[in-house]
Order: structure tokens, then sequence, then C-alpha cells
């Protein structure tokens, strides 16, 4: 492994510091996937506590590390650090091929008040992040506008564009309450975007890791999970680092279907339903199963779309016992037809 620290602004003191670690050789893969870390300090620091420990937890899954220490109150002022965050992706982006990484997985990661830009960098940034963690991060008015004046509302920017996201934080933190993380998850929900929270009964506030070493206030043993749990989400999402490259992802964390360019099994039932004949000439075979389920139990398909209409037709082709490859051939044709997002 090798590092280097990137001046990406002298005069705002704005440094992008690369852990770099090998490719091909004993590996037998090209690429490998990225992170890019955003310290907390509500703006005025880049914790060290929340830069180093995070990026070595990642290293030793697979990814190729980057600690943003962006810009900073008296240097600067919103959006400046966004915009550092941008000059770093496109770095690393024009670099993909020295440094071995598969651009299409550039990960976020941010605590607290970088939790507040990796949030931003989920919703609004021009270049958005595969996948995005956040960690006890500020997203309401009350706490952006004590970090900083001027700073975006990030449950107020999510729409269906915004990147997948892990969440995690505790019930007893006082310096940025839970009420941030679930009103930024009901956004998420709200356009179907892709998350996973956990909030732990008790952590506090800047707990980063939670490893014994790093953590400074009393937090509850299953805290520390939230890494390798993350770790465990991301895979799901963009596949899984093997020897022989990377696996599927898991179309079970996919974004839902009915926000996206072209139709897939990830639609909602209720959604699909409402789309031209050509795409229900399609799923004829699905249709026929269900219906001949509802004939058997006594009621019909318009009785099953009022109670499952939010389901996936990749859930309910598993529930009428569609096999794997038939599910993967359903979704490729209804990739050929145009989704038609505003019915």
């Amino acid at each position: 492994m090798r590092a280097e620290v990137i001046d990406l602004s002298k005069e705002r003191k704005v440094t992008l510091t690369a852990y770099i670690q090998d490719v091909e050789g004993e590996f037998a893969f090209a690429k490998r996937p990225a992170i890019i870390v955003l310290p907390g300090g509500g703006y005025s620091i880049c914790s060290d506590r929340e830069a180093d420990p995070v990026a070595m937890a990642y290293l030793k899954a697979g990814y190729q590390a980057f600690i943003l220490r962006y810009t900073l109150n008296g240097n600067g002022a919103w959006p400046d650090p966004l915009n550092d965050y941008e000059q770093a992706y496109e770095l690393i982006v024009s670099r993909a091929d020295e440094w071995g990484i598969d651009t299409s997985k550039i990960v976020t990661i941010g605590f607290s008040a970088g939790g507040h830009l990796a949030a931003c960098t989920a919703t609004i940034a021009k270049n958005k992040p595969a996948a995005s963690v956040l960690i006890y991060p500020a997203i309401l008015k009350d706490i952006c506008d004590m970090c900083q004046p001027g700073l975006p509302y990030p449950n107020e920017c999510v729409d269906g564009d915004t990147a997948p996201c892990f969440i995690a934080a505790a019930r007893d933190d006082s310096a940025v309450g839970i009420k941030n993380e679930l009103m930024f998850e009901l956004a998420l929900e709200e356009y179907g975007i892709p998350f996973e929270s956990h909030i732990y009964s008790f952590g506090g506030h800047g707990f980063s890791t939670a490893e014994e070493w790093v953590v400074t206030n009393s937090a509850a043993g299953r805290v520390k999970n939230w890494v390798q749990d993350s770790i465990d989400w991301l895979k799901e999402t963009l596949g899984t680092l093997t020897r022989s490259g990377f696996t599927e992802p898991n179309m079970a964390v996919s974004k839902n279907g009915d926000f996206v360019p072209v139709l897939s099994v990830m639609c909602t039932l209720g959604h699909m339903v409402k789309q031209d004949e050509e795409a229900q000439i399609c799923l004829k075979p699905f249709y026929d199963r269900v219906n001949a389920i509802c004939d058997k139990n006594g009621y019909t398909f318009e009785v099953l779309c009022a109670a499952m209409g939010k389901a996936t037709i990749r859930e309910l082709m598993e529930t009428v016992q569609f096999t794997h490859d038939e599910i993967m051939e359903f979704d490729r044709k209804l990739h050929s037809y145009v989704n038609r997002i505003d019915v």
C-alpha cells in the first residue's frame, strides 16, 4: 500500500489523502471500489478520529480509501465543501486506471457535519456517489444553521436520483438528535430510495468506529457493528469484490424501479399495471399464474393489487415460485420498455 497527500486548495487548506492498495499481481482483479471519507467537526475541524480509523476499516475490506479534509469555517463557506468533493471525485476518476478503481463503485462516508456533506453528495452533487454512508449526520435546519449559515437541508433535497444510503446513529445523541436521521429516512422512503438504518440504544455523538481505542463516550457494545454492517450492505448494493472481480448487486436492495428510465422486475405491481400494453403482454405468464392463485383463493386480481400494490414484481414472482433464471429473463425483457414514471 502507498499513501499520497494531494493539495486541492492551498488557500483553503483542502487536502485529499489517498491510500492505494495493489491490484493484479497476486490479486486476480484489476479494479477495486473506492471510498471518500468526510470527517466531522461542525465544519470547524476535520476530526482525526473520523479519518484514518475509518479509512483503515474500508481498506481492510478491499477499498481504495481517500480522506477529504474539506474547506472549514474561516477558510471559506458553503458551497466550498461540496465543490471540494466534486474536485476530489473528478481527480479520483481521472486517475482511476493508475489507482485501480472501478469508477462505478465510488462511495462516500461522512460523520456529523461530514455526514451532512455526504448526504449532499447523495442528493445534490453533480458527481453523485454509487452509495453514501451517513453516521450521525447533520440533516435538519437547527443543527445545519448552527454549523454554518446557508447550508442546504438534505432531507429537503431528496428526489428520485438520490444515491442509496446507509445510516447509523445513537438514540441518545444530544448533539445531533435522531430526528435528523428519521426525517431523512422518511424522505428516502417517499422517493423509493434504498436505505438501511441502525439506531443504537446508546452511544451519544462522535463514536466514530466505536472501537475501544477511538470512542470517547459510553456506547453500547453493538455500536461498532455499523462498520461491518455498512460493508456488507455495500456488497449487496454494489456487488462483492472477489478474486474473480465483482459479483452482481443483490436485486433486493436495488433502487425502486418505479423511478428509473426503463421497466424492470423492481417496479411495484401497482406501478406496473399502469404501464403500456406491450409490458403487460410481456408479463402475461406472471399475470396468468397470479390470477390462478386469486381464483383458487376466491378473490380478484384487483383485490390483490389493492393489498399488494407496493410489492415489487420480483417479490411477487418469488412468492409464486418463478425461478431466479426466469425472473432474470423477465427483467431483461422489461428493460426494453420505457418506464412511464408519471402514471
